[in-house]
């Protein structure tokens, strides 16, 4: 079986609220433990309400917690 791969795809409209930064350990804790990747996908799928500065948050967030993605935006 091959290593599992694992995403948190949040969608950049805001900044990283508790919940998400749930998903996203959940997600991390699960690739890291079994071998697999973690995957960020910052989602494009609303563009009207898609922000720069809350992608960068998020990304900043999710380092300030420890977590790091194998692919993804700077990964």
């Amino acid at each position: 079986m091959s290593a599992p791969r694992l995403r948190f795809p949040p969608a950049p409209s805001g900044w990283l609220h508790v919940g998400g930064a749930r998903t996203a350990l959940y997600n991390w804790l699960g690739a890291r433990g079994s071998g697999g990747t973690f995957v960020l996908r910052i989602e494009d799928t609303d563009a009207d309400r898609s922000d720069v500065a809350a992608q960068q948050g998020m990304r900043d967030s999710l380092r300030w917690l420890g977590l790091s993605w194998d692919e993804g935006p700077e990964a």
